[in-house]
């Protein structure tokens, strides 16, 4: 398929995407919202109500834009550019769907999933993906692969490392609780097995203690998707807190003060967050160009 045609293939799915969402957003602000979407309020962050409305309309702005002019050139960042910032725009506004990830994988943490609501984010952050694949492919020339793994990759490991281990203390310093556990078990292992797998040669080839599959190439999603989904969570929802934080903290109130827990817990854990998400987000990207197949050859890894 020529460029052309994945772009513009690429850009129809996004828009019918994106279009849909637009408009059951519109129906609702019409005066058909219904009353709970969120264990936390909107379901929405930083762009509710009319403004996700707005967002979603400059995502069909800059996607019929691509599809009438799918050829990149000298100007690409004219559209590649704008659609990679609405992309992140709609990854962050439905950021909150990773309470209902956690809320649906342990029960035990208490968190409500409201399914409606938890559908309508993964359809915001669905779409923004779908803006960030059409702008992926709005490209003159396919990137290098690798040859070896960087110095920079190997610091946003192991910083995505340290950020995890920061969380979890913070969490070890205040109690655990009954019920969590199994969550601080599965996210450590996320905060470290993957972010090393990204960077090491482990997380290409299985090592001789594996039985059967020793030898042989670990398939580049089972590492690649997982470092890149919980890495985009991570940064959009804690990155997020940690700017409400901030804000408040300058306006003299107190983050999270009706939480029980001391306001340092926040200022430990949150930042931990965001240093796990943006960390592993490097080592992820250096994963992705040092395992590119080469030009021609279908991702079979």
């Amino acid at each position: 398929m020529s460029n052309v045609s994945t772009v513009r293939s690429r850009a129809g799915v996004a828009l019918a995407s994106v279009t849909l969402y637009g408009a059951l957003r519109v129906y609702w602000q019409l005066g058909h919202m219904p009353e709970r979407l969120s264990p936390v309020g909107p379901d929405l962050l930083v762009f509710d109500g009319w403004a996700a409305v707005g967002l979603c309309g400059a995502a069909v702005a800059v996607l019929g834009a691509m599809m009438a002019l799918p050829r990149a050139g000298r100007g690409q960042w004219a559209l590649a550019g704008p659609a990679w910032v609405v992309g992140g725009a709609l990854v962050v506004a439905g950021a909150l769907l990773l309470l209902d990830v956690v809320g649906f994988i342990v029960p035990g943490m208490g968190i409500p999933v409201h399914p409606l609501g938890a559908a309508s984010k993964a359809a915001c952050v669905g779409s923004g993906v779908l803006v960030w694949w059409t702008a992926r492919a709005y490209r003159p020339a396919r990137p290098r692969a690798l040859a070896h793994t960087p110095r920079w990759a190997f610091a946003g490991a192991y910083v995505a490392v340290g950020g995890c281990l920061a969380r979890i203390l913070a969490q070890a310093a205040v109690g655990f609780g009954g019920g969590a556990w199994l969550f601080e078990a599965g996210f450590l292992l996320a905060g470290t097995v993957l972010p090393l797998a990204l960077v090491h040669r482990w997380g290409r080839v299985w090592p001789r203690w594996v039985p059967v599959l020793a030898g042989r190439a670990v398939p580049r999603r089972l590492v690649l998707w997982p470092g890149a989904a919980v890495s985009g969570a991570l940064i959009a929802y804690f990155g997020v807190g940690l700017g409400q934080m901030v804000a408040e903290r300058l306006s003299g109130q107190v983050p999270f003060a009706q939480s029980g827990l001391p306001e340092g817990f926040y200022w430990v854990a949150v930042p931990g967050y965001v240093l796990w998400g943006a960390g592993m987000a490097v080592a992820a990207l250096a994963y992705a160009w040092r395992t590119r197949p080469p030009a021609g050859f279908a991702a079979y890894r």
